[in-house]
């Protein structure tokens, strides 16, 4: 099963981060769901949003795991089940309301007394004036309202009297603005109930602590976060069986009242006379191993974490819709959607040299009828609107015609009238195009590209400050277009002049980027996510003897260059692996999906460069990169088509499949 592992990691042990999983949990959950047979792609939920939504648009997956806390605001647990729910995506756990609403524990203790669950006496304090009428029995427990991990709790917590109670709230109001829950303090037993819908009730499990003379030991946020050795979790908790009745009844008259599925945890406290005080419900509880849901469930027969885990994603699949009887039986038919070439590119005529041949699409369109699916061919003319009637996929090579973003034009068609696609999304493309765009978002993810910069004409430009060589070439083209075997200069004054005619005949800015004098390679993915399939590695074997030799348009046009081929290429076992990781990290961070080529280079100190990626990479059949690539671990023409079409195939069948 494909799953996306949606989570907030905890970088540094700070209250910002307490509900955070760490590394360390976020590795065993992806390794105990490896076990199972899953393929796991994990996604930390703190990065920039637009590429988090790309990336799980890439990815599709079966379901989400989700145990992203959120950051900020008092709905930030509803936040992700939310947007997954605008994605369209199934996930486990409750639903947006349901998050924010145990998040919020006056809430939810107020809802739950409704239905005859004993829950402490309380205030919701917003001002510390609304002390003056305060009529609660002391002692009291005053904690954050909208805080779990026992964020803002310590021993100054529990309040004796209201001179103590004054400086608390003071103290915590200042930095728990939102609001503050105060408690009649039980004393008792701390006992906790997990849940696993597909299971049941589990076992209640009660905590103890060492080394804490405290006159009211309380779970703290210094126990929880900075002596979790101090910490025993005793399953099944010491208590008698009219209590763990009691327990079991007023957790299954939560959950049901509040609305909670999949899993969930409830906090009781005992007290002396073993009656259970409800404390608070957790939507999403910690899954880190040694927690209380693992103990729970051994009770049950559940007695491993790959198990459990297992049990959590099966409740959440009962939510999946039916597939309607006839949507197997249903062929999409295609539209393949291209620009045609119709001049052969010279070095002075190169205004369609990304544009495919008519060979070329004629290969393509027999391709994707053997593969089962009727297909129209459909030029990307300015009428492509009117033409798409009937096609529920295109098949998209279309370079587009005019501007910069010129390959992101019929995607971003296509997107508007809700028909799906193969490749990129409009967005990646776009980006992919602007060679400078792409360049510092590859570099922003933690990758090496060679230092450059983009400027506009010969006016104004600095040439003196570049560290020759350098590479001039433009910033929006692609096929090699206007990459001359002169372009690499060595002068000041070569620079100038060289951007001055190139600015003047692409009518674009230049990319003046360092030359990195090292090997040269390119990479095809398919597929999606953060592990997409990469074909076998090509090396552009530049010659030798030519001082800063590069591969260019000319060279592409000469049947008689020096330079030649090698797939796979000939790399060390610690080279293949970096020149594979930064493909991968590039295309993750670009937010491509289905397919794509990305060119990279190595420096003088033989590290791996990314130098630009091409999501609408040729596929003239025996001829482009990709072709040859894929040729090279045994995948003919016919099956590398499929293999692109196949998740558009999916996501499409997904959309037909939603009520």
């Amino acid at each position: 099963m494909n799953i996306a592992f949606l989570h907030n990691v905890q970088l540094e042990p700070v209250p910002e981060q307490a509900e955070f999983d760490t590394p360390e949990t976020i590795r065993a959950i992806v390794e105990a769901l490896e076990s199972k047979g899953h393929r796991v792609t994990p996604l930390d939920a703190a990065g920039h949003l637009d590429q988090l939504v790309s990336k799980l648009k890439a990815l599709q997956p079966e379901v989400v795991l989700n145990t992203a806390e959120g950051t900020v605001g008092r709905g930030r647990e509803g936040f992700y089940p939310e947007l997954l729910d605008q994605l369209g995506l199934l996930y486990t756990g409750s639903d947006s309301y349901v998050c924010n609403l145990t998040l919020d524990k006056y809430l939810t203790n107020l809802a739950l007394s409704q239905v005859g669950i004993t829950v402490p006496a309380s205030l919701f304090l917003l001002d510390k004036a609304q002390l003056e009428d305060f009529r609660l029995n002391f002692p009291v427990i005053v904690k954050p309202n909208f805080e779990g991990s026992s964020k803002g709790i310590t021993s100054d917590s529990i309040c004796a009297d209201k001179v103590a109670l004054e400086k608390t709230v003071s103290r915590l109001l200042a930095e728990y603005p939102s609001g503050l829950l105060i408690e009649e303090f039980i004393t008792g037993l701390d006992v906790t109930v997990p849940y696993i819908e597909k299971v049941g009730v589990l076992e209640p499990a009660h905590y103890e602590f060492d080394n804490c003379d405290a006159e009211h030991p309380i779970y703290d946020y210094d126990l929880k976060q900075n002596r979790p050795d101090d910490v025993r979790v005793i399953c099944p908790a010491k208590v008698d069986e009219k209590t763990k009745r009691l327990l079991t009844k007023f957790t299954k008259l939560a959950l049901r009242r509040l609305g909670v599925r999949d899993f969930a945890r409830v906090d009781f406290r005992v007290d002396k006379s073993g009656h259970p005080v409800l404390i608070e419900v957790n939507a999403l509880p910690s899954l880190e191993p040694g927690a209380a849901i693992y103990l729970g469930a051994a009770e049950k027969g559940l007695d491993n974490v790959p198990d459990v885990l297992d049990a959590i994603l099966k409740s959440a699949l009962k939510r999946k819709p039916p597939t309607p009887k006839n949507s197997k039986k249903r062929v999409p038919k295609f539209g393949l959607v291209y620009n045609l070439r119709r001049r052969a590119s010279t070095l002075d005529r190169d205004e369609e040299a990304e544009f495919d041949s008519e060979t070329t699409v004629n290969a393509l369109a027999q391709a994707i009828s053997e593969a089962g699916y009727p297909v129209t061919t459909l030029e990307a003319t300015p009428e492509l609107a009117g033409n798409l009637g009937g096609i529920d996929i295109v098949f998209n090579i279309a370079e587009g015609l005019k501007g910069r973003y010129r390959e992101s034009q019929v995607p971003a068609l296509l997107e508007l009238l809700d028909i799906e696609f193969t490749g990129s999304e409009a967005g990646p493309l776009a980006v992919c195009h602007d060679k400078g765009l792409a360049k510092r978002l590859v570099r922003q993810a933690g990758f090496l590209t060679p230092d450059f910069q983009v400027v506009q004409s010969c006016k104004g430009l600095n040439a003196e400050k570049f560290r020759y060589p350098v590479i001039v070439k433009p910033v929006a083209e692609g096929s090699s277009k206007g990459i001359l075997p002169r372009s690499v200069v060595s002068t000041p004054q070569e620079l100038t002049a060289l951007v001055k005619e190139m600015t003047e005949r692409y009518g674009q800015p230049m990319m003046v980027e360092d030359f990195l004098p090292g090997r040269e390679f390119t990479v095809g993915l398919l597929g999606g996510g953060s592990r997409p399939r990469v074909l076998p590695i090509m090396e552009i074997v530049l010659p030798a003897e030519k001082k800063n030799p590069i591969y260019s348009f000319q060279d592409k046009l000469d049947d008689t260059t020096p330079i030649r081929f090698e797939t796979p290429a000939k790399l060390t076992p610690a080279l293949e692996k970096n020149i594979v990781e930064t493909a991968r990290g590039a295309f993750a961070a670009l937010g491509c999906r289905d397919v794509a080529r990305i060119d990279l280079r190595l420096d003088a100190q033989g590290r791996v460069n990314f130098v630009e990626c091409n999501p609408l990479p040729g596929l003239s059949p025996d001829f482009s990169d990709l072709c040859v690539l894929a040729k090279a671990c045994g995948m003919d023409y016919k099956a590398l088509v499929k293999e692109i079409l196949t998740p558009a195939v999916k996501r499409f069948r997904r959309k037909i499949r939603k009520p």
